[in-house]
């Protein structure tokens, strides 16, 4: 069985507000544009998605609802995880080896750097950085997702925002 991982680094947030801490920003107009016309392109792609495991940050779990609504998937259905926000790659690696295995195909939304790191991290590839809002798709010929480890996945799509704008 192959197994299907979906990385979404969060879509652009205000900095409008000096007195809110970073964890509290929300998407700025941008972000707001980008995402659903992300979270759309992403649904042509026709993709099942078992969960979507978010950053409970305000500008990911945003970020999150948006492309699962684009996608039919339930947004009361989405799980936080506390540790994806500032999370480093061996954070990220521990926290897909907990995925339970019902879950075939999962999609985390979060925050770089760990974000292009587990890209890199997962697939011979050089991606010298996750823009906001970009979806990398990983294909990872494993039975479990414990069994993931570096280099054992596939970049079967890399989209971002500004390859079309």
């Amino acid at each position: 069985m192959s197994r299907v991982l979906t990385l979404v680094r969060h879509a652009k947030s205000s900095w409008n507000n000096d007195d809110l801490e970073d964890f509290h920003r929300p998407l700025n107009n941008r972000g707001f544009k980008v995402a659903p016309e992300m979270g759309q392109r992403f649904a042509e792609k026709k993709c099942k998605l078992d969960a979507i495991i978010s950053s409970p940050a305000t500008r990911a779990i945003t970020t999150a609802q948006i492309i699962a609504q684009k996608n039919g998937f339930n947004i009361d259905q989405i799980t936080s995880n506390i540790e994806i926000y500032e999370a480093t790659l061996d954070v990220l690696m521990d926290l897909i080896h907990q995925v339970n295995d019902q879950f075939g195909s999962i999609m985390l939304v979060g925050h770089n750097p760990g974000f292009t790191e587990l890209v890199n991290h997962l697939v011979y590839a050089s991606i010298d950085n996750m823009p906001t809002c970009a979806i990398a798709q990983i294909q990872l010929d494993v039975d479990s997702w414990k069994e993931i480890s570096k280099h054992s996945g596939e970049l079967i799509s890399f989209d971002y925002p500004k390859l079309i704008h």
